[in-house]
C-alpha cells in the first residue's frame, strides 16, 4: 500500500489545510501543462491519488486503519456488522431492491449577507452603491466540475458507478439484503482522479468582486435587499445562493426620521416668534422659504406635505414636520431691559399672575403629541 503522506510530503498529523497547500504546490510543479514528460505525469497521478485519499475524512480514517481505499472487492458479500430494524423494513418493502442511483455533485451554494450604511438623503430618494464582496465563484480552470482540464470523472471501482453498495446479512428471518451509499465515492458513483489544482476539486474558488446595488427610495435601517444568484456558488458547479444586503441609515445632524416623516427643530428668537418672520429652510429638496406666523409659541408645529421620505411600498412621500423652539434671551443690556419693561407696562404684564397650564400643553407636551401622531 502506498504511503500517501510521503507522496504529498506531509506529516500524519497534517491538518486538511496543510494537505491542500501541499497538493497545490506539487500540482503546479508537476502538472503536464507545466512540466511535460512521462515521469512528471506519473508523479502528478501519484500526488492526485494521495490528495484524493487524505482530503477525504472517511478515506483518510480508513487508510490510517490500514485499509487501501483503492482496493477492489469487498463491496459485496456477508458483513460482520449487525442489522437494524430499518434494514429489515427495507428488505420487505422494497427499499433494498430500489435503485436510487448516484448522488449529484452539484449543490446549491449558501446565501450571503453583507451590511452597508447610507445617508438619510439616499434613504429619501434612493441611490446606487458599489459593493465589494468576497464570495465563492465558479472555478475558471475546471469550470466547476473539479477535474483538472483534459481529465474527467472516473467511475468508482467499488460501486461501479451506482453510488451504493449492497450487503447481505444473516438474520433470524434469513438473508437480508440492504443498500447503502458507497463509502469510497460517498454515493456519487464516480471519483475525481485528478483534482483541479486551482480549486482542489471543489469546483469553486473564493475571490473578491464588485457589484452595483440599486437602493430603492424609502429604505430604513434593517431593510434587507435580496439579489438572487449573487451569493456563494455551490460545489460541483451547483447554482449560486442569494445575496442579502442589510441597510443601516446613518443619523442626520438636522433631521430625525419617524416612519416616513421627517422632523426638525427651528430655533427662533423671542422677537421673531412674536412678530413673525421668514427664514430659509434647508430641506432635502433644496432651500425653501418658511413663514413663521406672528405669535408662534414654543413647541408649535408646522407640517409641510410631501417633503418627507419616499414610501417604500406605494407612491408619494411622507411629511416634513417643523417644531418651533422659541429662545428667551438671557443677557440683556440696560437699554434692552428698559424696552422690555416698557413693553410689559403697555401689555399690563409688569406683575403677571402665573397660572398652571394643562399637562399636555407647552413645548414638551406638544413635542410628545407630535411624535405620538407620527
Amino acid at each position: 500500500m502506498s504511503d500517501y503522506y510521503q507522496d504529498l510530503g506531509v506529516d500524519r498529523s497534517a491538518t486538511p489545510e496543510e494537505v491542500k497547500r501541499a497538493y497545490r504546490r506539487l500540482a503546479r510543479k508537476l502538472h503536464p501543462d507545466v512540466n511535460p514528460g512521462a515521469e512528471a505525469e506519473e508523479q502528478f497521478k501519484t500526488v492526485s491519488r494521495a490528495y484524493e485519499v487524505l482530503s477525504d475524512p472517511d478515506k483518510r480514517r480508513n487508510y490510517d486503519m490500514g485499509v487501501d481505499p483503492f482496493a477492489t472487492g469487498g463491496g459485496n458479500g456477508f458483513s460482520g456488522q449487525g442489522f437494524s430494524f430499518s434494514d429489515v423494513m427495507d428488505a420487505f418493502f422494497g427499499g433494498a431492491a430500489t435503485q436510487r442511483g448516484p448522488r449529484t455533485r452539484a449543490h446549491r451554494g449558501q446565501d450571503a449577507l453583507v451590511r452597508i450604511q447610507i445617508d438619510l438623503h439616499d434613504a429619501v430618494f434612493g441611490s446606487e452603491e458599489e459593493l465589494t464582496i468576497e464570495t465563492a465563484v465558479r472555478c475558471g480552470t475546471c469550470q466547476g466540475d473539479g477535474c483538472q482540464p483534459g481529465t474527467g470523472l472516473s467511475t468508482c471501482a467499488v460501486c461501479r458507478g451506482r453510488g451504493e453498495v449492497q450487503t447481505v446479512q444473516r438474520s433470524f428471518l434469513g438473508q437480508v439484503m440492504t443498500s447503502r451509499p458507497c463509502q469510497s465515492c460517498h454515493g456519487y458513483g464516480s471519483t475525481i482522479s485528478h483534482p483541479c489544482f486551482e480549486c482542489s476539486g471543489e469546483g469553486r474558488v473564493r475571490t473578491r468582486r464588485t457589484l452595483t446595488l440599486k437602493v430603492p427610495a424609502g429604505v430604513d435601517s434593517g431593510t434587507r435587499i435580496q439579489l438572487a444568484g449573487e451569493g456563494e456558488v455551490g460545489t460541483g458547479g451547483g447554482p449560486a445562493g442569494d445575496l442579502y444586503v442589510e441597510v443601516a441609515v446613518a443619523n442626520h445632524a438636522t433631521y430625525t426620521r419617524r416612519g416616513d416623516d421627517l422632523h426638525c427643530r427651528v430655533e427662533l428668537p423671542m422677537t421673531a416668534a412674536a412678530l413673525g418672520t421668514t427664514i430659509d429652510l434647508q430641506t432635502f429638496d433644496g432651500t425653501r422659504p418658511f413663514d413663521v406666523k406672528p405669535g408662534t409659541q414654543a413647541g408649535d408645529t408646522v407640517t409641510l406635505r410631501g417633503l418627507g421620505v419616499t414610501h417604500l411600498r406605494g407612491t408619494g412621500r411622507g411629511d416634513l414636520i417643523i417644531h418651533a423652539d422659541v429662545q428667551t434671551p438671557t443677557r440683556l443690556t440696560e437699554a434692552q431691559q428698559d424696552l422690555l419693561r416698557q413693553l410689559a407696562a403697555l401689555r399690563g404684564e409688569e406683575r403677571p399672575i402665573g397660572r398652571m397650564a394643562p399637562a399636555d400643553k407647552g413645548f414638551l407636551g406638544k413635542l410628545r403629541d407630535a411624535f405620538k401622531g407620527a
